[in-house]
């Protein structure tokens, strides 16, 4: 199986000094999802948790919803040529009586924030195939003080990054701040798959009453997959993509972007946030 890390002899350059030495760098191998015994997609990712991914991944395309529709995963053998098995494959067999979708054309049209698509079509795909309104959850109120110290939690938390300085990281929260889980991958929409898909085989979604925190951007896919699993709030420490500002406005999603310490920009949903009356610019 493909290993979380990898180690490659470079040319260190330092402050004049010149010497060979060994680096420590995140794998990224190509993982085949599988539906049915049909392919279905291919993403680059981290090894590790794959089962988790294409769990995960099922949720943001509106396949899966509970575990109960899950029938298993496995990794597929004789994957290759020879014969021999590469754990980059996996085949999702759903429970009898769930339907196969044809959800090729959709992923095209709302998933990839790289298809050349937006507006409206994206929008409306999301709302009209998440499962559980973000208006239907139950409220969720949040501390901007309690927000500010999560990105130190998460931090803390980035087991490879520290190895590597290569890796994403999704977690959730509670909204008191309490740390659920964590995942890193060498990409920042696996890492939320993988939170997704173990919430999923845990029997935990809709994830209504969590706070999901990114480490890079937030992109639309990012916002998509976090309505998809019923996440009522999504933070990140850089900035958001003016189409999941757009997502989260038409979702009822609460977005808050660059937050770092004390300081973060709420885009949307900032009626969950704890205010005081006399806040600037009230």
């Amino acid at each position: 199986m493909g290993r979380v890390t990898e180690r490659r002899r470079v040319l260190r350059v330092r402050d004049g000094a010149v010497g060979h030495r060994s680096d420590t760098l995140v794998a990224e191998e190509p993982l085949e999802i599988r539906l049915n015994g049909k392919p279905l997609a291919i993403t680059m990712r981290t090894p590790g948790d794959d089962f988790a991914l294409a769990a995960g991944f099922l949720v943001s395309e509106g396949v899966l919803g509970a575990a109960e529709e899950l029938a298993s995963i496995v990794y597929c053998a004789g994957a290759t040529d020879d014969g021999s098995n590469t754990y980059n494959v996996v085949d999702v067999t759903l429970a009898p009586g769930v339907a196969v979708p044809d959800i090729t054309l959709e992923r095209n049209v709302y998933t990839t924030s790289s298809c050349g698509l937006c507006g409206k079509a994206s929008l409306d795909a999301v709302q009209t195939t998440a499962r559980w309104p973000l208006a239907d959850s139950p409220e969720v109120r949040l501390d901007p003080q309690v927000l500010a110290v999560l990105p130190d939690r998460l931090r803390a938390a980035q087991r490879v990054f520290d190895r590597t300085g290569g890796l994403h990281a999704a977690a959730l929260f509670t909204p008191d701040g309490e740390l659920l889980d964590v995942r890193e991958d060498v990409g920042r929409h696996n890492a939320v798959d993988k939170l997704v898909g173990r919430a999923l085989q845990q029997g935990l979604l809709p994830l209504s009453g969590s706070v999901l925190l990114v480490s890079g951007r937030a992109s639309f896919e990012l916002a998509q997959k976090a309505a998809m699993a019923g996440i009522p709030v999504l933070a990140a420490v850089s900035a958001p993509s003016s189409l999941a500002v757009d997502l989260a406005a038409r979702t009822g999603m609460t977005l808050v972007g660059f937050l770092r310490g004390t300081s973060m920009n709420v885009y949307a949903g900032e009626h969950r946030l704890l205010l005081e009356a006399t806040a600037a610019g009230a």
